[in-house]
């Protein structure tokens, strides 16, 4: 996952100053989609009418989906409103997907399983997945990965983690992450 941190850290370092500052927390995700890339995010109360969007089982849901060929980041608004760190969270994944998968695809679909930063599936909830496609690589954890080093980049998570004695609220607070994906932050990094 080495390399999905670099591409993480390249976006932060090329994004213009106005967009962020390098600093400024918690890192602005919305603001780099929109700015940085031109994509429109949206919060939609039923990500089923997505063109394409899978057939869900009962009690399944979509965190959040990537349509490339509009533009657009869409995510469960419903979650968005109970857990805003989750919202962050969908976003940079999301954004993971268009900076490193969105080649030949036409929409990628994340079940709440598959951005839910407790769960670890081996298997792959994406277009390319449910179309039949080989996979070589687990491209949902991929998108995860790149959205922890996006929203909790590792300079300025070590310096904060060091700052406030490791302490998992204050750090959650900084960077408008989830307990979870803090503590697997900090899991992957100390």
């Amino acid at each position: 996952m080495k390399d999905v941190e670099e591409r993480a850290e390249a976006v932060l370092a090329g994004l213009p100053s106005y967009v962020w500052d390098g600093e400024r927390l918690p890192v602005p995700v919305e603001d780099i989609a929109n700015s940085g890339f031109g994509l429109l995010v949206r919060d939609v109360e039923d990500l089923g009418t997505a063109p394409g969007a899978p057939v869900l089982r009962d009690g399944q849901s979509l965190s959040g989906l990537l349509l490339p060929a509009r533009g657009e980041i869409w995510v469960n608004a419903a979650e968005a409103r109970q857990w805003p760190p989750r919202r962050r969270f969908t976003i940079g994944h999301e954004l993971g997907h268009w900076v490193m998968h969105r080649t030949g695809q036409q929409a990628l679909f994340c079940r709440r399983s598959k951005v839910d930063e407790t769960v670890t599936l081996p298997a792959r909830d994406s277009a390319a997945a449910t179309s039949g496609t080989a996979v070589a690589r687990d491209i949902e954890e991929e998108a995860s990965a790149f959205a922890a080093a996006l929203l909790m980049p590792q300079w300025l998570f070590v310096r904060e983690h060091a700052r406030c004695d490791g302490d998992v609220a204050t750090l959650c607070a900084a960077f408008g992450s989830s307990i979870a994906a803090t503590e697997r932050r900090i899991a992957s990094l100390f």
